[in-house]
């Protein structure tokens, strides 16, 4: 395809007006696989070039999202070099490069997004962006209410200070008609932002408890569901729209920097 001006794509795109996406292109917002498009008479071709806007992409349907509900004993990594079974060996799909977004522990289960956009990889898994993530615990024994403090105040362990936006007790996790779930001596809701190494296993370690059944069943917002133990699902473009939102709303929300745009 012939290479096309900017405001035209965007606008094609659906992503703003001409005049808006004139407005963007001046201001700075605009990149074509990278570098930054600040006059109106930069071309991009849409079907090869990748076009952001604020470091969103503007096509988002050159990129596969998928949810999926990771079981125990699977490495969250693209890859092994021990030879152990990833995530993507439950995802059958050879045509295309994908990642998965963060890490889960080899011993825990739940949540995980597995796609093959870095863009919208750095805006749920970088700290700064405090996108939520919510664990259900099940624990070998009830928390007290001064513990349940403790976890929002923030509990140092390890060189870390680590701690919980929210914390509460919750119930077991559902289960289909006939089937066992996990036993536990307490559950636990836990939402958290920063998602450091094994954060949830330490602060429960830390506090005298043993985690012994832990679940991912949210990313900001987007829930596991009903998604069975190693099942997965194609996104909707609703769905990744959300995402962007909330990796998108702390940074928009962000004083300017000074010199910034």
């Amino acid at each position: 395809m012939p290479a096309e001006r900017l405001q035209k794509i965007l606008s094609n795109a659906g992503t703003a007006s001409r005049r808006v996406a004139e407005e963007m292109i001046l201001a700075g917002r605009v990149a074509v696989n990278g570098t930054v498009q600040n006059t109106l008479g930069a071309r991009a071709d849409p079907e090869v070039d990748e076009i952001t806007v604020d470091g969103v992409p503007v096509l988002k349907t050159r990129y596969r999202y998928f949810a999926l509900h990771k079981p125990g004993g699977f490495v969250t990594t693209a890859r092994d070099d021990q030879g152990r079974e990833t995530v993507l060996d439950l995802i059958p799909i050879g045509d295309i490069q994908l990642h998965p977004v963060g890490r889960l522990d080899m011993d825990t289960e739940g949540l995980v997004i597995i796609t093959n956009d870095g863009h919208l990889t750095d805006l749920l898994t970088h700290p700064r962006y405090e996108v939520e993530k919510e664990y259900l615990a099940g624990l070998d024994n009830v928390l007290s209410k001064r513990d349940m403090e403790r976890l929002v105040r923030g509990i140092e362990e390890g060189g870390d200070r680590l701690r919980a936006v929210a914390a509460r007790p919750a119930m077991p996790p559902a289960t289909l008609p006939g089937e066992e779930g996990p036993s536990a001596g307490a559950w636990l809701l836990l939402t958290l932002r920063e998602g450091k190494n094994r954060e949830v296993r330490r602060m429960m370690t830390a506090l005298g408890r043993k985690v012994l059944h832990l679940r991912r069943i949210r990313i900001g917002p987007l829930h596991l569901g009903t998604l069975g133990s190693g099942a997965f699902r194609e996104l909707t473009p609703e769905e990744v729209d959300a995402l962007y939102r909330a990796g998108t709303a702390k940074r928009d929300a962000a004083p300017a920097e000074p010199g910034g745009r």
